[in-house]
């Protein structure tokens, strides 16, 4: 019997041996195509002997210094590197140990900002329904999945949720994208004003959603418009790219290609390419400032902030995606990958989208592609579907919930940028053996 608390208590995952470029072996020698980097981690894929050097180089220097008395040079050479590398005016970067934690300092950062400049009235947060920002309870309040939050919600603080940019669910019959963009906006604006633009201290999304609904990207000028809007109301935008972000949709930082720059923008899970845990919240110089020439620190931390290991294995990642130019590789291969799903699904009856950018794709299961009918929810399909896929040797990112929170099921596909043509070939052979092999999927 094992004493490890695992996810499910009812289910016994097999051990894992070890990872070799886009592949992890069990201890019986069977080895599984890593479709969806873990979690949408492992951009490198496994065995990186660059990364690995340096977190071995750092381990012989200093494993830990505890940042109240010390900073590192991989903590510095790394918030360097991505502030060079960042849209706009991000200017400095708090470094943590994972997605959940950057939200939570994001929205404590962004609380503690209007302290500092005298606008003690902020405290509301606005973010979208079907989003996912992290399961510590800040995070998990700011998120607006249903089932999630369900659970704990007498312990969550009060957040406002609106519609999702979610074309393919919310855009009606005979709405233009321009036309659909700008209902989705007027619906912040009003949610502003009901509450008081003097309340509302952020608007918070992800720019391609991801767990929750499954690489859905917003319609053209719609985080433009949102940053517009932003402004107008002196309102914080924080962006949370934690699994969109570092390089998965093609470009390093997500909201590049939207055209914005937010003032506090989440980083995680591809930062450390699953080598170490790290994340970290990026702000700008301005927010930064207000904190440094009023109170004088932030009120937040935690033991392993600025983790000297953590940080090494950060900047040799973005060495490799940005100096070795394994980033270039993501909009190529994730155009055909693309492709050859939509050439094997495209038309499957029980497909009723394929979408996302880069190598961040999603695949949304219905019961009629005509009215986009989601499946019942009690043949938990998505459950389905993971299962019979880690059987054929595929690990992708199967979730519920996509529609509502309650119903609607979806699949996420997220690889390392190194996958091959022979890597895609293998991944859309087994996940078409895995719907087969999924009855409701047959019907």
């Amino acid at each position: 019997m094992s004493h490890v608390f695992a996810r499910n208590s009812r289910s016994h995952p097999p051990r894992v041996s070890h990872g070799e470029g886009c592949y992890l072996f069990d201890e019986t020698g069977k080895s599984y195509l890593d479709g969806s980097g873990g979690a949408a981690v492992s951009c490198l894929g496994h065995g990186d002997a660059h990364v690995a050097g340096a977190i071995r180089d750092q381990l012989e220097k200093v494993a830990f210094a505890h940042t109240g008395f010390f900073t590192s040079d991989p903590a510095e050479a790394l918030a360097d590197r991505l502030c060079t590398l960042a849209p706009g005016e991000l200017d400095k970067v708090y470094f943590v140990s994972g997605g959940s934690e950057a939200m939570e300092a994001a929205l404590k950062l962004a609380r503690q900002y209007y302290l500092e400049i005298g606008e003690e009235g902020r405290s509301r947060i606005i973010a979208r329904r079907q989003s996912y920002h992290g399961n510590t309870l800040g995070a998990l309040a700011t998120g607006g999945n249903a089932w999630r939050r369900a659970p704990f919600a007498p312990l969550l603080m009060e957040t406002s949720h609106v519609a999702p940019c979610h074309a393919y669910r919310g855009q009606e019959a005979g709405e233009t994208a321009d036309a659909y963009r700008d209902r989705l906006v007027a619906e912040i604006e009003a949610r502003i004003q009901a509450l008081g633009a003097e309340t509302v201290m952020a608007f918070v999304a992800e720019p391609v959603v991801g767990a929750t609904l499954g690489a859905v990207p917003a319609v053209p000028g719609y985080f433009r418009a949102i940053r517009e809007l932003c402004d107008r109301y002196g309102i914080l935008m924080i962006l949370d790219e934690v699994m969109c972000g570092m390089g998965r949709t093609g470009t390093l930082f997500a909201c590049e290609q939207e055209g914005v720059s937010p003032d506090i923008l989440c980083i995680a899970k591809g930062l450390g390419a699953g080598y170490q845990p790290i994340g970290a919240m990026m702000c700008s110089g301005h927010i930064h400032e207000a904190v440094a020439k009023g109170s004088g620190s932030f009120q937040h931390g935690h033991t392993y902030v600025g983790h000297p290991v953590a940080c090494a294995a950060g900047l040799a990642v973005l060495e490799r995606l940005v100096d070795d130019r394994v980033l270039n590789r993501v909009a190529p291969a994730g155009d055909r990958l693309r492709a050859a799903l939509e050439d094997r699904f495209g038309q499957h009856p029980h497909v009723g989208d394929i979408r996302g950018r880069g190598l961040f794709l999603g695949l949304e299961l219905v019961a009629d592609r005509d009215t986009k009918e989601p499946l019942d929810p009690g043949l938990k399909v998505h459950a389905a579907v993971k299962a019979a896929a880690f059987d054929k040797g595929l690990i992708c990112y199967p979730s519920g919930g996509t529609v509502d929170g309650k119903r609607g099921d979806h699949v996420l596909i997220a690889p390392p940028f190194i996958v091959s043509d022979h890597h895609i070939e293998e991944l859309v052979d087994k996940l078409s053996a895995a719907f087969g092999a999924v009855p409701a999927l047959n019907g």
